[in-house]
């Protein structure tokens, strides 16, 4: 599958708001966006107007980038979204935050997703007692998430829990940072979804 290998803050750029793909460095003043509001390349600086296409696209690549994963994956969720009872939009949303790497960064064990990701596919990620090293793996309500034992990988966990201890843990989630664990209370609703995302564009992007 392919994957993005090039310079993450240019993502940040491109969307013209923060993604958090760099966690810590994200709030500091080293943030490329801080230093360079304006998009990549010889033209960033140009404003153009955008067309309600370029609008749609803009808004569903920024949240495909969020969650880092490919067109083809995005695809799928908005199709599945899309047979479900209720709101599609905030259907898709909730599909996305309940991936076992978002419960990962919600619950303050990594500090970006995209670490979040490395962490599940290193297999450092117990569900209700079994090894997960799947990180589009879709939680459950009572969900038990747990940090195996090992003393390399539960202290590399305690240091990202550290540098994560202000963080703003959801509603829907319950974590024990001594235990390095976590709960699934319940499923996420669209409020418990803090970043500025329009869901509804990206509905009428597929739509058509």
């Amino acid at each position: 599958m392919a994957r993005y290998t090039g310079a993450v803050c240019r993502l940040c750029r491109r969307e013209g708001t923060k993604l958090f793909l760099k966690g810590e460095r994200c709030e500091t003043e080293k943030c490329a966006l801080s230093k360079r509001a304006f998009s990549p390349g010889q033209h960033g600086k140009m404003r153009v107007k955008q067309s309600d296409y370029a609008v749609q696209l803009r808004e569903k690549q920024k949240v495909r980038r969020i969650y880092g994963i490919s067109e083809h994956q995005f695809r799928l969720y908005f199709k599945k979204a899309d047979r479900s009872e209720g709101v599609t939009g905030t259907i898709l949303l909730q599909l996305l935050e309940r991936r076992l790497d978002s419960v990962i960064f919600n619950l303050g064990f990594a500090t970006s997703r995209p670490q979040a990701r490395q962490i599940v596919r290193h297999r450092f990620v117990l569900v209700n007692s079994r090894p997960v090293n799947i990180p589009s793996y879709q939680v459950k309500t009572n969900d038990v998430i747990t940090i195996k034992t090992d003393e390399k990988k539960s202290k590399f966990i305690r240091e990202m829990a550290k540098l994560t201890k202000d963080k703003t843990i959801p509603e829907w989630v319950s974590v024990d940072r001594e235990k390095l664990q976590g709960k699934i209370s319940r499923l996420p609703e669209r409020d418990d979804i803090q970043f500025p995302v329009r869901e509804q564009l990206i509905v009428e992007l597929y739509s058509k």
